[in-house]
């Protein structure tokens, strides 16, 4: 089974930046951030497919994050820049290592912490 370690969650104060780091212990097609903040529901943060080329956020964090993949390492990141208070969340790592038949072939990080305070 593939295995995902997010890091780089931590405290930052409102219009700062951090990076969050998935590594995967194998190749994957396509990886996903989610984030759920507290008392929220689980939500999508920002993606890349299996290429690298094609990448897609939420409204909520458009033009703030980044993603970005590198295969040779199978590592991904989110670059959050600009971060407020509502982005405080734990950050979860969600991997698509195959599709067949409609069956996804999916795996989760165990999420990093990430609090925007002053």
């Amino acid at each position: 089974q593939v295995q995902l370690v997010e890091s780089g969650g931590g405290l930052v104060e409102p219009g700062g930046s951090l990076r969050l780091s998935c590594a995967a212990s194998g190749r994957v097609y396509a990886v996903a951030w989610f984030r759920r903040a507290p008392g929220k529901e689980r939500e999508f943060v920002g993606g890349v497919d299996w290429s690298g080329d094609l990448t897609y956020y939420a409204d909520s964090v458009k033009g703030r994050f980044t993603v970005s993949r590198d295969d040779a390492k199978n590592t991904v990141t989110l670059q959050m820049n600009s971060l407020k208070p509502e982005d405080t969340a734990v950050y979860y790592c969600n991997a698509i290592t195959a599709v067949v038949a409609g069956v996804r072939y999916e795996y989760w990080g165990q999420g990093t912490q990430v609090t925007v305070s002053s």
